[in-house]
């Protein structure tokens, strides 16, 4: 038995727009709150903005690669994002690398990726959630989600579900120390007539614990995988 992926949540302080600015970035259908962006045909988890207060610190540990088809494709990707709010970011990027770096509304980073990169061939428009972090970590996730490792070399490590579609990815060590809360967390619910507490007791058993976020009385347990990262287990469907 494993965990379904249910959303990519990110915290906002204006999750409105954010999720507007992802909703006509990503053409994404808009469930009836307004601030969740519906599952597409490749990418099969929802992505969920909510509020929070607390000010960002560093980048983040996980950021968002789109893909194109082609050199025209990937630059009306980039002039959709600027016309959306979005903007050029530089964090270093040497003359050799084709993707384009950008931020969203709140400065969270993404990439477009050039058209011909064999890694994210077929696997949508939103090809990949690439995240810091450690070879543990990506063997972690496989587990936890039931999708096979696609990609496992000098310490880096992705998975993809076995339909196909969005990839998630470790970039292996160095990996950059956290600098407080994630501001993007995976949200997992027990499969289909599952329960919360053997699925919260399977994770802690592949390397998982239990954290404290402030999150109170509610019905979702928080824990962290093998490198700190926070991430919510739902009640059963």
């Amino acid at each position: 038995m494993t965990s379904h992926l249910v959303a990519l949540c990110v915290d906002a302080h204006d999750p409105d727009r954010l999720a507007r600015f992802w909703a006509g970035l990503l053409d994404r259908e808009v469930a009836d709150d307004g601030l969740t962006l519906l599952p597409s045909d490749d990418t099969g988890f929802s992505i969920r903005f909510q509020p929070t207060q607390e000010q960002r610190a560093g980048q983040n540990q996980m950021h968002l690669h789109l893909t194109s088809t082609s050199l025209d494709d990937q630059q009306s990707t980039v002039a959709r994002a600027l016309g959306l709010g979005g903007r050029h970011l530089d964090i270093g990027k040497g003359a050799e690398d084709e993707h384009v770096v950008l931020a969203d509304p709140e400065g969270n980073e993404f990439c477009v990726i050039e058209p011909g990169n064999n890694f994210l061939a077929d696997c949508g428009f939103l090809g990949e959630l690439t995240c810091d972090g450690s070879r543990q970590v990506g063997y972690f996730w496989s587990e936890a989600l039931g999708w096979p490792l696609v990609w496992d070399q000098d310490q880096e490590t992705a998975i993809q579900s076995p339909g196909g579609g969005t990839k998630i990815a470790w970039g292996g060590p160095p990996v950059a120390p956290k600098t407080g809360k994630n501001r993007l967390h995976f949200d997992l619910a027990p499969p289909v007539g599952g329960d919360q507490q053997a699925e919260v007791d399977r994770l802690v058993s592949l390397g998982a614990t239990r954290v404290d976020i402030g999150q109170g009385n509610v019905s979702w347990v928080v824990l962290a995988d093998p490198d700190g990262n926070e991430f919510c287990v739902l009640s059963s469907r």
